[in-house]
């Protein structure tokens, strides 16, 4: 099983008194573990001097003090590209390898949600509540509403693995099916949305033409696309209970309607910058009306352009990303709006990084624009601090909580960290 790093964990009453974050005792101790990790893994010149990678830490570390109201870490025994919620307060992870690997399901820790950040909490780490093995990778998983079920894919065939993530009774995490499904390019792997709506079932394909909808309990197809468009998938959602949105690794957006087989709409990315192309959806599902939704597409060029379902060919908005890519593939990409945030999205796989931007001041035409805030945390984990080879696999906004987010990289580090907007903190 995974352990947990419990330097972050513990608190004395002394630790209130030094500790420049006030209550936020979780927070402080995790940069102070990091402080002293690298610290320990420093060269210094012959004359003791302090190196400039050693004052770059430090400017860091003292920036990391005043803009995070939490932050907590867990260390997988193999990196995970998936991080699903399974409710409010827990998440289920799996790992990539090759080889055997685990699937959890972890208890985020409860300091999080205490409403008196500065008293003390019994529970201030990541708690595994239930666990289990798949003998393949997991390259995508996907958490079904209402149930304790989680389908996964292995990212080289078009199968289906049904899990039961356990109960009360169980801490155990079972495979209970596979759905053995055909894929006119099934070495891809797959992807999966969650239906919102009647009973389980799942969308899923590795191309436009193989998109389908698969009821869980008999395997039975329930809606199919029926059109020859090779198209690669990259990304898949429900937009409302019958409507969803297909992006296709090229950039184009496909609208589908599981009641119309016969209807998609499709939207050319038009001639863009970036040879792969990934979304984030913004959906109200409140609202009937499916074009309420937003829609950010990230290219491997970093560039964003929003728009929304009343005209997908148009922009809203776009931007430049402010990021220096640290690595060639683009496996990692991986855009997502803050779900109780207006206008901030997240950007990650680039490098080291997660990126928050605030679109409300981006234009129609093509500009770069800065962040609002960077999470760093990952590339100050590595124990070699090696800050050109870290690069976060994937993040997740917390569906309520505005500032909360979860993140994963190539070390197995897990982070959770609930950060401080800078233009709304007074001095």
């Amino acid at each position: 099983m995974a352990h947990s790093l419990t330097g972050c964990a513990l608190q004395s009453c002394s630790d209130l008194h030094s500790n420049p974050l006030g209550g936020n005792t979780a927070a402080y101790l995790l940069l102070i573990k990091y402080r002293r990790r690298y610290r320990s893994c420093l060269a210094v010149d012959e004359m003791g001097e302090t190196s400039s990678v050693e004052n770059e830490f430090d400017d860091w570390f003292i920036e990391s003090l005043k803009i995070y109201n939490n932050i907590h870490e867990y260390q997988l025994e193999h990196p995970t590209r998936v991080i699903e919620w399974t409710s409010e307060k827990t998440i289920c992870v799996a790992g990539y390898s090759s080889d055997k690997n685990e699937i959890l399901e972890l208890l985020l820790p409860l300091k999080l949600f205490s409403d008196d950040n500065q008293g003390l909490c019994a529970e201030r780490d990541f708690k595994v509540v239930h666990g289990g093995f798949s003998v393949g990778s997991i390259h995508c998983l996907k958490h079904i509403p209402g149930t304790r079920c989680v389908v996964t894919n292995d990212g080289f065939n078009s199968n289906l693995q049904v899990w039961d993530v356990g109960g009360d009774d169980c801490d155990v995490i079972k495979r209970t099916g596979v759905l053995q499904l055909k894929s006119a390019s099934s070495d891809k792997g797959v992807k999966i949305a969650p239906g919102l709506t009647g009973g389980p079932c799942v969308l899923h394909g590795s191309q436009i033409s193989d998109i389908q909808l698969t009821e869980l309990t008999s395997g039975k197809p329930l809606y199919s696309l029926g059109k020859d468009i090779p198209d690669l998938l990259s990304s898949l959602q429900f937009v409302s209970g019958s409507v969803f949105l297909a992006c296709a690794c090229n950039g184009d957006l496909y609208v589908g309607d599981t009641r119309k087989p016969s209807a998609l709409q499709n939207n050319p990315a038009g001639e863009r910058e970036g040879v792969h192309w990934c979304m984030g959806v913004k959906t109200d599902l409140s609202s009937s009306d499916p074009s309420s939704c937003s829609v950010a597409r990230l290219s491997s060029a970093c560039q964003v352009v929003v728009s929304d379902l009343r005209d997908l060919r148009a922009p809203l908005c776009q931007a430049q990303l402010h990021v220096q890519r640290k690595t060639t593939s683009d496996d990692f990409m991986k855009v997502t709006w803050a779900p109780a945030l207006d206008n901030c999205l997240a950007v990650s796989g680039f490098d080291g990084m997660v990126q928050i931007y605030d679109t409300a001041s981006w234009r129609p035409e093509l500009m770069e624009f800065q962040p609002l805030f960077i999470h760093r945390g990952h590339m100050m984990s590595d124990d070699q601090f090696d800050t050109s080879s870290a690069v976060v696999t994937t993040h997740v906004w917390h569906p309520s909580r505005p500032r909360t987010v979860l993140s994963a990289a190539v070390d197995g580090s897990v982070h959770v960290w609930d950060w401080v907007d800078k233009a709304t903190v007074s001095c």
